[in-house]
């Protein structure tokens, strides 16, 4: 049964899927399973067949993730290629990450080096979250953004380094219109 939640929970976040069956053709969902099978060896220390069974992963679907990364529920990778997720990096529940996004570590650190993603959180293509910081629940992060910074709950972060921004909805055209004059799509799906 925990397949067919996470099978819906793609469906309702992705309007190009027209059936489970062919979200099982997705790469999100081929990483997802070599990964779960590399982070149970990684946990039981046998690293080498850990990094095999993730590096098989990323060769097949284009998507790295970490055998020591925690990844919580119904992670969908969005158009994955280019993802990557670091050994430290903890993903919660229902995140949504779209292609070429990084969660890595600065370089400078030893121990919890990556970053924390909250519930909910969308963070959009090509993006970068680098160290030890906190992205809180209900975040949004935009497309190309360096985040360096912890964020705050249901907020969005745009920019190279990332700020958070405040927005005005506008419903007539359902996007949210942002003081600095960017625009993004309010609908996103989380």
């Amino acid at each position: 049964m925990k397949s067919i939640r996470y099978l819906k929970s793609i469906k309702d976040r992705d309007p190009a899927a027209n059936s489970y069956l062919e979200i099982l053709l997705y790469p999100t969902v081929h990483a997802i399973v070599l990964y779960k099978v590399s982070h149970m060896f990684y946990r039981i220390k046998l690293f080498f067949i850990a990094r095999l069974i993730s590096q098989i992963g990323r060769f097949l679907t284009g998507i790295e993730i970490h055998p020591g990364a925690k990844i919580g529920r119904n992670l969908f990778i969005d158009h994955g290629l280019g993802t990557v997720i670091g050994e430290t990096t903890i993903i919660h529940d229902n995140v949504t990450i779209y292609q070429g996004v990084t969660l890595g570590g600065t370089g400078k650190e030893s121990g919890k080096r990556h970053p924390t993603i909250g519930s909910n959180t969308v963070i959009g293509a090509g993006a970068k979250i680098l160290g030890n910081i906190y992205i809180a629940s209900g975040s949004k992060i935009g497309a190309g953004s360096v985040v360096l910074k912890d964020t705050t709950s249901n907020s969005t972060a745009v920019g190279i380094p990332a700020k958070i921004i405040s927005e005005k909805i506008d419903t007539h055209h359902n996007i949210a219109s942002l003081d600095d004059g960017v625009k993004i799509f309010n609908d996103m799906r989380i």
